[in-house]
């Protein structure tokens, strides 16, 4: 999750219309389908919404889903949504600026025991999203962030779980916790934000990089670059929608029916035929979560 919340319930002549379907399927690595078009105190996803969506992204060759739940509302719902949608498989975890809120209140610990719960269930296949936010949580909360990140990766390991990663200004801190504590063997950087040089780092240790809408913005190059350096075999590419949605729809509603503009962008950069880029992704998601 990397924006703030939408401000208004989405409409349907909100929603961009949908691209030219893509020749293969691909996963769609990142998405919140708990959060709605307005975020109210409470207030999750409705079951009509959450089958319209995946058929929209089915329609045009996104036919799999990660759905992430990265506070205790939303991972609750997450454990139930994707019992009953064979289109979807789950991460679940603390977000890093929950963390310190939780902590705040006394109720860390509690909640650390009930995600790692929840990550024992059924179609559960992630820990994540977690990491360290160094733009939103300022540094008297960045001690709680970093020993929840730890909590996280030891959590992944011990289940056998892929582990996503949150990384929001805040590259070397992440970098180095994962090499004190040990990655997992499936670590992926959702929404990869850093430059060429993070990439080849990342690429160095195993690490799989997920490449959002943001990677076809005008003022992206670094993504660009970053992407460039990256082989195929350690990519991903997600929505985190609501958000982040990709040019040329940029600042109206993201959903998973909006990835084949990005995985079009990619294939550019790559200079690879998007079939090509399809076809690892595909194989890269199975590896990472296993069959749907």
């Amino acid at each position: 999750m990397s924006g703030p919340a939408l401000s208004e319930r989405v409409r349907e002549q909100d929603r961009p219309p949908a691209p030219h379907p893509l020749a293969l399927p691909v996963v769609d690595n990142h998405t919140h389908l708990d959060i709605p078009g307005s975020q109210r105190e409470g207030e999750l996803t409705d079951e009509a919404t959450v089958s319209d969506l995946l058929a929209r992204a089915a329609s045009v060759g996104v036919p799999r889903a990660v759905q992430i739940g990265c506070d205790l509302p939303g991972a609750r719902w997450t454990v139930e949504v994707v019992g009953r949608h064979p289109a979807l498989v789950g991460g679940v975890a603390l977000h890093p600026n929950e963390a310190p809120r939780l902590a705040e209140r006394g109720e860390l610990e509690s909640a650390m025991d009930e995600i790692a719960a929840l990550a024992t269930r059924p179609r559960i296949r992630a820990v994540g999203e977690t990491g360290l936010d160094y733009f939103r949580t300022p540094p008297p909360g960045r001690a709680v962030q970093q020993e929840s990140f730890r909590w996280h990766i030891d959590l992944a390991k011990r289940l056998d779980l892929t582990l996503q990663i949150h990384d929001r200004d805040a590259h070397a801190d992440v970098l180095r916790i994962l090499a004190e504590e040990g990655a997992p063997s499936r670590t992926v950087f959702h929404c990869f934000s850093g430059d060429a040089a993070l990439a080849q780092e990342c690429v160095e240790r195993g690490y799989h990089l997920s490449f959002a809408g943001t990677v076809t913005f005008k003022n992206a190059q670094n993504l660009r670059e970053a992407l460039a350096v990256t082989p195929l075999e350690l990519l991903q590419v997600e929505t985190d929608a609501p958000y982040l949605t990709p040019s040329p729809h940029r600042g109206r509603p993201n959903a998973s029916y909006l990835v084949p503009l990005t995985v079009r962008a990619m294939a550019q950069v790559l200079c690879v035929d998007v079939s090509t880029l399809c076809r690892a992704l595909a194989q890269n998601a199975e590896r990472l979560y296993g069959p749907w």
